[in-house]
């Protein structure tokens, strides 16, 4: 008895392992703003690295003169499909272009 539940639980854990192996990757993050009024002013827990990382998965290059204003918002310059832009993050991770 004791090994049938010892093989059971061998033959569920690779099951799970084979199920594990074949699932798909995560989509690719929707672009922003998400909000319509973005960007949003408020306390921004967001560290320089991580806004930089967020413009980054959505899309933008040669990511520089990150700054956090006064209003908690992340300003900087990209390149965006070839053009460059001014890009804004916000707090709740809205990405607007000026």
């Amino acid at each position: 008895m004791r090994k049938l539940v010892i093989t059971s639980i061998i033959a569920s854990m690779l099951s799970l392992g084979a199920y594990a192996q074949t699932s798909t990757t995560s989509p690719a993050p929707t672009p922003a703003p998400a909000d319509a009024n973005a960007p949003l002013p408020g306390a921004n827990s967001f560290t320089e690295g991580q806004a930089k990382s967020r413009l980054e998965a959505n899309g933008y290059s040669a990511i520089s003169e990150l700054k956090k204003d006064d209003n908690g918002v992340w300003k900087g310059k990209a390149t965006h499909g070839g053009q460059p832009v001014t890009v804004s993050v916000d707090y709740r991770g809205n990405i607007t272009r000026h």
